[in-house]
Formats: C-alpha cells, sequence, structure tokens
C-alpha cells in the first residue's frame, strides 16, 4: 500500500481529497482520469496534547500542530497538490469535517492552486457529480465553531481535571459534556435509591358470551369509585363481592384514530432504535453507519454508497428521494399508501445542515443488498431502509374499542379494552410499535405499564348478558426509574440539547473508559468512583456542570456557526466564571462526602475526612502528616457470582464473575491454585482466550529486543516482547518471502500445540460468547447449573 501512496500522481488533474480510503475508493469509480482522490486518514492537524494549546493572552487563539503519525500524510498532500490544476476538499459535509478542511487547506497553501469544498451527502455518482459541480469556498464560520466546541472542551480538561487531581485523584479527568452526562447517570441511581416500593393489585375476570367466546377485563370500580387494592386482603375482598353476581356487557365505545407514521431517523433516532431492536451500542452502529455511507462493493456495480450521511439532527427529506419513494410506494403498496406530510419537520433546535438517514435509493432493498453486506451490516441497512420507507408511507388507521361490564345492581364495573386495524398504512413495513411507543414518550424514568388490549368478540351489543368465568388476583409492586441504557441516555441528551450529533456515541464510551459507569444487564450504572466525581464537581462549579447552562453553551456554538456571535466571546463568557469558581476553590474545595466528618480518635484536633487511592478510598486524619491515623472504610461490595462456565484451566473449577480495580472480569474459583483469567469487552461479552504469542530471533526495530509473532484479524504480525514498555512493531510485509514462509510454517506448528480453547457450560454445553455475562448467569440460574442469587445468598465483603 505504501508503494501505490508514494507513486500516486496529480499532474493535469484535479486533486480531490477526503478522509477515508473506503470513500476515496469509492468515489474514485466514478471519476475519469481528470481526477486524482487522496484519503486525508481523518484529521492532519490537532491542538498539542500534552497543553492547552489556546493563547488565553490573545484572544484564545489556537496553536495547532500536525499529530504525529501523520507527516508523510502532509508531505503526500502538499506534492500532489503541487501537481494538480485545482483542489477540491471533500471531506465529512460537518464542522470537523470544516475543520479538516481548514487545515488541509493551510498545509498546501503554498502550492498556491485553487481549492475549494465540495459536500457530498451521498456516496453516489449522480451525488457526487452534482457535488463537483457546485464547489464552495471553506466556511470559517463553521471552522470557527468546530473550534469553540474544542476550545470549550480543552479548556475543562486542563481547568478542572487538575482540580480533581488535588481533591481526588491523580489521572482522573473532567469533560464539559461528559460530566453532565454523568451527573444525570448518578442522579437517577439517587432516585432509585430513595425510591419507596409500594404493592398493589389487580382483579380481573374471565368474561363468556352466550356463545362461549371469551375475553377478559379488569375490576375498574366498586359502588362508582376505583378500589382500594393495596394488599393480598382487599384483593380477596374485592374478589368475593364481585362473585355470584349477573353481568352484562354495559357502555360500548368505538374510536377511530390515526397512527402517524414514524419520523426518518435523525442520528440520536438511529442509534436508540439500533440499541432497543438490535442491541447495538452507539459506537457500533455509527461504525457501521460510516461504512453503509462510504461505499460497499456490490460486485459488478462496484463500490457503492448505501445511505446518506449519518450524523444529522434533520428529519427532512429531499423532494427527489420523496418522489422515488412514493413511486415506489405506488408501485408495491398503491396509491392509497403514500404519505410523508407534517410529521415530517424537524425539531426546533436542529442545525438542519443535511437531509435525515435514508438510503440512497430505495430500490437498493435490503434482501438484494444482503449478499455484499456482513450481518451486522445488513441489519442495519434493512432497519434505516424500512424505517424510511414507512416515513413515506400514509398513516395507520386504528379503531379503538372500550367495553364496559356491568353487574345487575350496576355496583360493579370491568372494563376491556380492544383495538383492531383499519387500514395498515405504514405498518406494512415498519410495525415495531414497542419501538414507536418508547420514542414518543418524553420521559426515560419508567417502562409505562400500558393498558393490555385484548381480542374482542367480533359481534358484541350493549345489554348482551355475559357469564363470570374465572376472578384472578394478580400482585404487583410500583417500580422505581429505570437507570439509563445508551438509548435513553442518548434520549434525554438529545431532549435536553447537551451535546451533537457527532459526540453522541463517545460520550458513554468515554465514561467507561474513565471507569465512571459499568454496563449491567445493559443498563447504565455508576461506579463507587463516578458519584464521587460528580457530586464533588457539583458541589463546586454548580453553574458549569447544570444542564441548562451546557444545552446554552450548544446554542452559543451554533451562533457562531451562523456568524451571530464570535469564538472569544463565547470562550470568554465561559472561561471567566469558570476561573473565579476555581481561584475561589482550588484552596477550599468542597467535598460534600466529608461533611459530617467525626472527630480524629487519635489526636482529638482534625477531621476523619476520606481520601482516595487508586485502589479505593479510606478515612484518614485531616491533619497529616502530623497525625497518620487512618481507618477502612466499610464496603458493601458484593461477592463473586457463579456463572455455570467451567474453568478451561483446571477440572473442577467454575468462573466466577468479580469485580477488579479495572472493571468486571472472570477468575477460576480455585484461585490461588489455579489463576485463570477471562476478561470482558465494554458490552460484557466474555474475550476468547488468545494463542500465545511466538518468539522469534527478530529484532525489535526500536529497542532490539526478540519480536513476538501473533495471529491477527489481517493475518500475521510482528510487535516487540517488551510491550507496553517499548511499542515497536515490523511489517510483515517488508519480510523476505523466504523468511515470512519460515514464520508461517513456526505459526502453524504453534497454532496445533496451542488449538483454541472452547469455553463450555459446567454441564458440557459450549458457552453463548454473543450474549453478555449477565444474561449467561441468568440462563444458568433458569437452568439449574446455579442458585439464583438472593437477598440472603447475595452477601458482601467488608
Amino acid at each position: 500500500m505504501a508503494s501505490k501512496t508514494e507513486a500516486l500522481s496529480a499532474r493535469n488533474r484535479t486533486l480531490i481529497v477526503v478522509e477515508s480510503p473506503s470513500k476515496a475508493k469509492t468515489i474514485n469509480k466514478y471519476l475519469g482520469d481528470r481526477y486524482t482522490v487522496f484519503a486525508s486518514v481523518g484529521h492532519i492537524k490537532d491542538l498539542p496534547k500534552r497543553e492547552i494549546g489556546l493563547d488565553f493572552d490573545h484572544n484564545y487563539e489556537p496553536r495547532y500542530e500536525v499529530i504525529a503519525g501523520k507527516e508523510k500524510v502532509v508531505r503526500q498532500l502538499k506534492k500532489l497538490a503541487g501537481e494538480a490544476d485545482s483542489v477540491l476538499i471533500a471531506t465529512d459535509p460537518d464542522r470537523e469535517g470544516e475543520a479538516i478542511a481548514w487545515h488541509i487547506s493551510n498545509e498546501i497553501e503554498a502550492a498556491r492552486k485553487p481549492v475549494f469544498r465540495v459536500l457530498f451527502n451521498e456516496i453516489t455518482k449522480n451525488a457526487i457529480l452534482a457535488a463537483i459541480s457546485e464547489p464552495r469556498q471553506i466556511d470559517y464560520r463553521l471552522v470557527r465553531s468546530q473550534q469553540t466546541r474544542q476550545g470549550l472542551d480543552k479548556i475543562v480538561g486542563y481547568k478542572i481535571s487538575p482540580f480533581l487531581w488535588n481533591v481526588v485523584l491523580r489521572g482522573l479527568s473532567a469533560g464539559r459534556v461528559q460530566s453532565v452526562a454523568l451527573r444525570l447517570i448518578c442522579e437517577r441511581e439517587e432516585e432509585i435509591n430513595r425510591f419507596e416500593i409500594q404493592e398493589y393489585w389487580t382483579v380481573s375476570a374471565d368474561f363468556a358470551t352466550v356463545k362461549g367466546e371469551i375475553f377478559k377485563a379488569k375490576l375498574v370500580k366498586v359502588d362508582g369509585g376505583k378500589p382500594e387494592l393495596s394488599s393480598q386482603e382487599q384483593a380477596e375482598a374485592a374478589a368475593s363481592l364481585v362473585r355470584n353476581r349477573l353481568y352484562a356487557v354495559g357502555d360500548i365505545t368505538a374510536k377511530a384514530q390515526q397512527r402517524k407514521a414514524p419520523l426518518p431517523f435523525t442520528t440520536s433516532l438511529l442509534q436508540q432504535a439500533a440499541s432497543n431492536q438490535l442491541a447495538f451500542g452507539s459506537q457500533k452502529t455509527m461504525r457501521i453507519a460510516q461504512q453503509l455511507y462510504e461505499g460497499i462493493d456490490l460486485g459488478s456495480q462496484g463500490a457503492t454508497g448505501l445511505i446518506t450521511y449519518m450524523r444529522t439532527d434533520s428529519t427532512r427529506i429531499g423532494s427527489e428521494a420523496v418522489a422515488e419513494a412514493h413511486k415506489y410506494i405506488r408501485a408495491v403498496f398503491g396509491s392509497e399508501y403514500t404519505g410523508y406530510g407534517s410529521s415530517a419537520k424537524s425539531p426546533k433546535n436542529a442545525q438542519d445542515a443535511h437531509e435525515a438517514i435514508r438510503p440512497t435509493s430505495i430500490e437498493r432493498k435490503p434482501e438484494a443488498m444482503k449478499p455484499y453486506l456482513t450481518g451486522d451490516q445488513y441489519r442495519l441497512y434493512e432497519l434505516i431502509w424500512k424505517r424510511f420507507l414507512a416515513a413515506m408511507m400514509a398513516p395507520a388507521k386504528i379503531e379503538q374499542t372500550k367495553v364496559d361490564v356491568e353487574d345487575h345492581e350496576r355496583r360493579i364495573v370491568f372494563r376491556a379494552n380492544g383495538s383492531r386495524v383499519l387500514f395498515p398504512g405504514f405498518m406494512r413495513v415498519y410495525d415495531d410499535q414497542q419501538e414507536l411507543e418508547y420514542e414518543a414518550r418524553t420521559s426515560t424514568k419508567e417502562d409505562v405499564e400500558k393498558e393490555q388490549t385484548v381480542k374482542l368478540p367480533d359481534k358484541l351489543a350493549a345489554r348482551d348478558s355475559l357469564n363470570l368465568a374465572e376472578i384472578e388476583q394478580k400482585q404487583s409492586f410500583t417500580r422505581p426509574p429505570a437507570r439509563y441504557s445508551e438509548a435513553t441516555l442518548v434520549k434525554d441528551l438529545d431532549n435536553y440539547g447537551i451535546g451533537r450529533p457527532s459526540t453522541y456515541a463517545s460520550i458513554f464510551s468515554t465514561l467507561q473508559d474513565r471507569r465512571y459507569v459499568a454496563l449491567q444487564k445493559k443498563k447504565i450504572a455508576p461506579t463507587d468512583l463516578g458519584k464521587d466525581v460528580s457530586q464533588i464537581l457539583v458541589a463546586n462549579f454548580p453553574d458549569i456542570f447544570n444542564i441548562r447552562f451546557t444545552a446554552f453553551m450548544e446554542d452559543e456554538l451554533d451562533k457562531v456557526a451562523a456568524g451571530d456571535d464570535e469564538y472569544e466571546k463565547v470562550l470568554d463568557s465561559f472561561y471567566r466564571p469558570l476561573e473565579t469558581a476555581l481561584n475561589l476553590r482550588k484552596n477550599d474545595p468542597l467535598i460534600p462526602q466529608n461533611t459530617n466528618a467525626e472527630t480524629c480518635d487519635k489526636c482529638g484536633e482534625g477531621r476523619m475526612i476520606i481520601k482516595w487511592t487508586a485502589s479505593g478510598k479510606f478515612l484518614g486524619c485531616s491533619r497529616y502528616p502530623a497525625c497518620k491515623n487512618i481507618k477502612p472504610i466499610s464496603s458493601t461490595k458484593a461477592k463473586p457470582k457463579e456463572t455455570g462456565i467451567k474453568c478451561p484451566s483446571c477440572s473442577d473449577g467454575q468462573m466466577l464473575l468479580r469485580d477488579g480495580r479495572l472493571g468486571p472480569f472472570l477468575a477460576c474459583s480455585g484461585y490461588p491454585k489455579c489463576n485463570t483469567l477471562l476478561n470482558l469487552n465494554k458490552q460484557r461479552h466474555i474475550e476468547p482466550l488468545k494463542t500465545p504469542p511466538v518468539q522469534t530471533d527478530l529484532p525489535c526495530p526500536k529497542c532490539g529486543a526478540p519480536l513476538y509473532l501473533r495471529s491477527g484479524k489481517r493475518g500475521l504480525w510482528l510487535g516487540c516482547s517488551k510491550f507496553p514498555k517499548c511499542r515497536g512493531r515490523l511489517a510483515w510485509n517488508s519480510l523476505d518471502p523466504a523468511i515470512q514462509l519460515h514464520w508461517e510454517g513456526v505459526m502453524a506448528e504453534h497454532r496445533k500445540a496451542h488449538p483454541d480453547v472452547v469455553l463450555t457450560m459446567t454441564d458440557g454445553r459450549p458457552v453463548p460468547m454473543t450474549l453478555p455475562v449477565d444474561d449467561i448467569i441468568v440462563r444458568s440460574e433458569e437452568s439449574g447449573l446455579i442458585a439464583p442469587v438472593t437477598e440472603e445468598n447475595a452477601g458482601i465483603t467488608v
């Protein structure tokens, strides 16, 4: 590949610069010999990594430097720009892409060639040719908006993180948006802990018509009021009251309703739907969407972009795409199924820079694309294709019927709700009502218990007599607010106006990487460290880390992009209050955890305050080092959980789920005799045991130590045996073919000696590796391999 890059020429051509090699490959297919397409592979310049990079004395001007490892790319860019007749920069059509375009333009300025910006909202031939025919200048307002966001994030990171180092623990970090997301997660956890569960009961009955048709109805009234059913005794009393009575149909109310077609996908809606329906994390969703956008090899058709740009907050659809969809709908379903009306308006605060996410052509049906896609690519493309088609279709018409059943004295009223589809509309394509109801909810705190619908008899009339067949008493409990999932966290951030489409995917993963949160049964739970950090940040900087202010700053970024505000004014309005708060709290930080600290029992003068270390926290005297009194803090850390997974190394151990300093992992129950460990990834899936590396006699090009030979997804590769102290690598393709052949033989023999380990359950069945470990534990409990965890056997370690 390197040699091909070196040989690339733009002499007497137009140079087109994109971000990714896959996008370059797709675009190259549509353009002739008059163009050379080159990939910058993302950003080429950035603010310095080890310093803030903003000049506070000169209007916060940023200072950029070439990213380490990108020097060769920059040299190649300059060479190609010098050869080319003109340069078109076609980086992604958003603020980040505009900033990359600006950096590239600055780097090739010495070539003195015309430089223009082109935007590809979709990677198809027509869209590419249309974009090239309408070049524009780089929009410096968008560049300034991106610089403003980066500057705000740098200020928070470099000014508040050291505060956390001094107060809590060195190495911690704060983020402008991530810390507000952490606050939401922690406050939700507090609500859950404060919640008082209450018992309630429902009484239902089966009623039979004279023809023997049976339907279920729920008790809703006794003597004109709602029945009091908060205990088993009250439920039994109500059940006794409704027995031995004559019943008949009372009121029947039928009402036709329209069920609107869903909106096309925005980034937020796509991430939520992919999480709820496909169990994809936000980062996985965006990675696959990027692949679908940049181009998929469709065999004889070549590489083709299958969806439009996937970072958007707009639900707008272009007229050409609407016309194509309507033509398809008329042909397949009939003209009465065409729709797309007022429901497709964009949110009030949307930037509306791009269309909603849609297939580049409705004619590229998912089934036809399936042979060219991976399983995950197919599932996401099918979701996007169906959602777009449904958004273009007519509303569904539903008849909702409410039936009251009354006793002969009209003291008792049961109610049944039924529904039937009068006209399916969009439901012919997209009938995931659970997802649509989720999107319609404004609260993410609870899963609303919807009134159950039943199948009602076809012909039911008022005063028809009914027989009471069976009475059911059901005990239930009120539920605390639900913990956030990735989907509901994105939903709330979107609703509050925090972050933008390009930032949603990284928020949760950043919190997880910092060990501020953990994923438990697909729900986000704050760790003790996360709770402590959030409490301290909110206590000391209440005006910075709050929802309203963070949303306000997002609006300010939009104003910069529109030219209605200035970079330095926005940064100044943020930095000045922060600087005041830092100066105030630098030497007198508020630590809520120490509000009620007890007097030191050793010196009698200091207070026993909480102190943090990398391995946990403890109580220590505030007069340290004059007084060195310390005490452990009682921990309610749960005991290791049985999993039902057999240890792959020893004969009689099983793997236990433990929590360590770096997160959860699996360890053999036979420790310390057996020290087998299995790691979990971010989604809590078990990572397979890796084949140990082969030590070679090839020297590391950096330190001279022997290189290890390993087998990866892309084949064999060589890395230093001193990793992580030395990160030296040697390109496999740089070896002579004879040497390659030798080491391929060595690795083949090595694999025979170290075959892949197949994990099994204790009953011999293979471990379902596609499931998170929590789901594996649930299955083990259901099948009797392990005892279910209860309050009695859960235990704690102190």
